[in-house]
């Protein structure tokens, strides 16, 4: 067992190069500016020993994994997110993140963070009760991971900072849903605060 006492862990889902980058096809537009906020909540939560959980997707490079829904567009943009495509659409995450021996990396098949993955097991193992979310897409992947960390009966916070969609529009009526299903929403800058009092 760990001896994480914080009860909290971050989850920092599908920051990679693929997302992040304009010419690819998956581009989502305000995420490359939330790098240096989910920088620092990262570094903030490896100071505090606060587990950090990199949760990222790798598509597999014959497209046998790719969702029925997204395989046109992948194939037609370049296979991001896979073994062999170009270097700016990669799985790779920014060098602003860093890295550290402790941080855990789970890469998931689907929206969910918890879909088909090993993610609760991990989190209860750990004694963790609340999540922070951080990444993008905020009405895709944080808003599934949100749910089903709610109906797993975990504690949920969502960073509006450290999230992205491809409007703000569509961002703000993301945000007021999941704080309507019981998910606390507040900057980084704000929680981190809380935490330092």
């Amino acid at each position: 067992m760990t001896g994480n006492t914080t009860e909290t862990a971050l989850l920092v889902i599908d920051m990679q190069k693929g997302y992040l980058n304009k010419d690819s096809i998956f581009f989502i537009d305000g995420a490359p500016e939330t790098v240096p906020a989910c920088a620092e909540a990262i570094r903030f939560c490896r100071a505090r020993e606060i587990p950090v959980f990199f949760i990222t997707r790798c598509y597999a490079s014959d497209g046998s994994n790719v969702e029925r829904s997204r395989l046109a567009a992948w194939e037609r943009g370049g296979r991001p997110v896979s073994p062999g495509c170009a270097p700016e659409l990669s799985i790779e995450l920014p060098e602003a993140f860093g890295s550290d021996p402790r941080d855990h990396h789970i890469v998931k098949p689907r929206f969910s963070a918890f879909f088909a993955t090993e993610l609760d097991l991990l989190l209860r193992r750990l004694g963790v009760r609340e999540l922070i979310l951080i990444g993008t897409t905020t009405p895709n992947c944080i808003r599934t991971t949100c749910y089903d960390a709610i109906a797993l009966d975990y504690d949920v916070t969502v960073f509006s900072d450290c999230t992205s969609s491809k409007t703000e529009e569509i961002q703000r009526a993301n945000l007021y849903d999941m704080s309507g299903i019981g998910a606390r929403i507040l900057s980084s800058t704000e929680w981190m605060a809380e935490r330092d009092r």
